[in-house]
């Protein structure tokens, strides 16, 4: 084994930041929609392609991110995946008309699918050699997400409020430059390896998760009961079928089927699955309930959802932990998902004439604590799962099952909203209305992820420095 890197622990702040950028990529634009949608003339039920676009992307394309870092090497892959970054960040920037907006955004997510999967890697090449320094390392890393979410939401509306909405794209590119200045000499060097690229594979999950997405959108304005509608959700559901058979007949699979035989490993993903589904909608629609019924500014909106989002960071570096640690990782994971499911409820109760003190804070945080309290035993069980040489699949198929149900948890609550009077900008009772249920639906997706949890996860006892070491991976 070679020595270890003098420079490891300056790298890992490298790490870090690419943590940092593709979770921070995901929340700083909640604030500045309103702004998108006058300047550029997006629609109320497309709007929320701003964030799909993104999502779709990166989710789709993690698995490959993976493959790819294993065969062309995670140093080069993460240069490549800040290159593509920064492109995009400049394309949303620059975007004078919708589709260019969204083809940026979509740029912006191919990205961050090269760099999660490769910045993951480089972590366990520096630190792997001693498992204490691992563990410190990964819970920095980990640390970096919820860091991220809180200051993605703050600058959104900084931003917004003081500059201009492009420049929470533009934020991406001196972060992107110097981060590729200094990959060279942080990052230690691997090989390439022999092995095949799944192309269909990957075609054929993207499209068909992309297909399930827009038909969903669409719906509302097409008529769920339409021909274009179900014709679209066909075709989606036939690329879906068309992976998995591609996956069980390659000798190289993007994605091994088999390991979802592993006890908890399909379980917990699914619970993922549903909280993303949950969690973005709420989110989203918060955002849009502070600026278009309470008559909030971009930099007040985004302050408004300061004390949520750092809920969230003490939640899943201080809480979660704990609880995994004494009550085990299936009654967290149930315990967070009840109180997500509440909090969600309590939001369904906003008013026209509502306030934040009364109708926002209160559920919010409620809301952020469940949150806090199921995404880390989930993930550490969907992780842990696998056997220790699948860990990078486990890895890759957990972060793709979050963003996928993110993707569709929120185009279904678009329709939702949409269609019950969100979709008449102006009409604040009509407003309200669609907002609220679409927090109702999002408690629905939460509630269902109780019951899956509740079901499907097993108990399994484990030391609670296991759970620390756990938490500290995500």
């Amino acid at each position: 084994m070679s020595a270890p890197s003098p420079r490891r622990w300056t790298a890992l702040t490298l790490i870090a930041a690419a943590q940092f950028i593709v979770i921070m990529d995901t929340s700083i634009i909640g604030v500045a929609l309103p702004r998108i949608q006058q300047d550029l003339g997006f629609s109320q039920e497309n709007l929320s392609w701003v964030f799909n676009a993104y999502v779709v992307a990166f989710g789709g394309l993690l698995l490959l991110g993976g493959r790819l870092s294993d065969l062309l090497g995670a140093r080069r892959l993460f240069s490549a995946g800040w290159l593509v970054l920064l492109a995009g960040s400049l394309m949303a920037g620059v975007a004078p008309e919708v589709w260019v907006e969204l083809t940026g955004r979509a740029v912006q997510g191919v990205g961050a699918a090269l760099i999660a999967p490769s910045a993951l890697t480089l972590l366990m090449m520096l630190f792997g050699h001693d498992p204490r320094e691992l563990t410190k390392a990964l819970a920095l890393y980990g640390a970096a997400a919820p860091a991220g979410g809180t200051a993605g939401v703050f600058l959104g509306g900084l931003i917004t409020e003081y500059l201009s909405w492009p420049w929470v794209f533009y934020i991406n590119i001196p972060i992107a430059l110097v981060a590729l200045a200094a990959t060279g000499r942080l990052m230690p060097a691997a090989p390439a390896r022999r092995g095949s690229i799944d192309v269909l594979g990957t075609l054929t999950v993207t499209l068909g998760l992309g297909t399930a997405v827009y038909a969903i959108v669409r719906a509302p304005e097409a008529g769920w009961g339409s021909a274009q509608t179900w014709i679209t959700l066909a075709v989606a559901v036939l690329l879906l079928a068309a992976f998995v058979a591609v996956q069980a007949r390659r000798h190289e699979p993007l994605m091994r089927l088999s390991i979802f035989r592993t006890p908890n490993l399909a379980a917990a993903n699914l619970t993922q699955l549903l909280l993303g589904g949950a969690w973005i909608p709420m989110w989203f629609f918060l955002n849009l309930y502070l600026q278009q019924v309470l008559g909030y500014s971009a930099f007040p909106s985004g302050a408004a959802l300061l004390p949520m989002t750092v809920l969230i960071m003490i939640g899943m570096i201080v809480l979660a932990p704990r609880a995994i640690g004494r009550f085990g990782p299936k009654a967290a994971t149930v315990t967070g998902l009840l109180l997500l499911t509440a909090g969600m409820a309590w939001l369904s109760l906003i008013s026209p004439d509502g306030g934040f003190v009364t109708d926002v804070l209160p559920a919010s945080l409620v809301a952020a604590l469940g949150m806090s309290l199921a995404f880390i035993p989930s993930l550490g069980t969907a992780i842990s799962s696998a056997r220790p040489e699948e860990g990078g699949l486990a890895s890759g198929i957990v972060n793709t099952s979050y963003q996928v149900g993110s993707a569709l948890g929120l185009a279904a609550m678009t329709a939702v909203a949409a269609a019950n009077g969100a979709d008449r900008l102006g009409d604040l009772p009509a407003l309200t209305d669609g907002f609220s249920a679409a927090f109702f639906g999002a408690a629905a997706i939460a509630l269902a992820g109780v019951l899956i949890a509740a079901t499907t996860l097993r108990t399994r006892a484990a030391a609670p420095a296991d759970h620390e070491a756990t938490a500290s991976r995500t």
